[in-house]
């Protein structure tokens, strides 16, 4: 019996991913209708797809991170359009409110939000709000912001604020699902063994090698979506794990953010 993809579900699965309608509609048809599954077919297709939060009402703005002393802030600040996300008072704004953040504190700058931001609406009249604040806390913390649409924080015990820096540059461009293994729960093992399963029957192989194509499958897929074991960007002859090992250094914690 065909399951039935309807526009709905495409359009439900674009907005999670942001890939294109084709590609979104192959993916539910192959995993079925099934949405979590539709989404691993698309992430062992590419590693890099940019995932996107669909329950934002406003898409586009602009991410800001302010460094201090001992601690960073991230501020994502939404809008509309990505004709308001550059012009100079929203800039101006999300600027001066991470800021506000990072010297007097989150609440105060919350507190300070509302009549910023309505002077900024009237300009520009569009929905403007605040999404994500984040407040990254220790002495080795290094972050990496791309066009200001993207944006990691990494914070470290040990390891040197460059190091930090390379491992959020990392983050960004692969977009890890899990830190480590133990993130990976029985739920998201089942998912992806259930999609490969099917992927494997199709082959006319022995059924030990079935075995072994699906094992190897599984393991390469989680694999490219967990952090430690992911080969470093800048040199693939290391994992991030090994990485970190060889400078002594901790990841304490990471803060990814992305917008449109």
């Amino acid at each position: 019996m065909s399951i039935q993809i309807t526009a709905q579900l495409v359009k439900e699965l674009r907005e999670a991913t942001g890939v294109s309608v084709g590609q979104c509609k192959n993916a539910l048809e192959e995993a079925e209708g099934d949405m979590e599954k539709a989404l691993i077919i698309l992430k062992k297709k590419s590693s890099s797809i940019a995932m996107k939060k669909a329950d934002r009402e406003a898409v586009d703005g602009i991410i800001v991170v302010k460094e201090g002393a001992d601690k960073t802030i991230l501020v994502a600040l939404n809008c509309e359009t990505d004709f308001v996300a550059k012009n100079e008072d929203f800039v101006n704004l999300a600027n001066s409110l991470a800021q506000i953040a990072l010297d007097e504190g989150i609440e105060a700058m919350q507190t300070k939000s509302a009549d910023m931001i309505n002077e900024v609406v009237q300009k520009v009249g569009e929905k403007i709000e605040i999404g994500k604040i984040e407040e990254i806390t220790g002495a080795t913390i290094g972050n990496y912001v791309h066009a200001g649409k993207s944006a990691v924080v990494v914070s470290l015990s040990g390891g040197t604020k460059d190091l930090a820096k390379d491992i959020a540059m990392h983050i960004a461009a692969m977009k890890p699902a899990y830190t480590s293994s133990a993130d990976i729960t029985d739920a998201d093992k089942t998912k992806v063994i259930e999609v490969f399963e099917k992927e494997v029957a199709e082959s006319d192989k022995p059924e030990d090698i079935k075995k072994k194509m699906l094992d190897g499958k599984i393991t390469t897929y989680f694999k490219e979506q967990t952090l430690m074991d992911q080969s470093f960007i800048k040199n693939p002859e290391v994992s991030i794990e090994t990485l970190l090992k060889n400078a002594n250094a901790t990841l304490v914690k990471f803060v990814r953010e992305s917008i449109g």
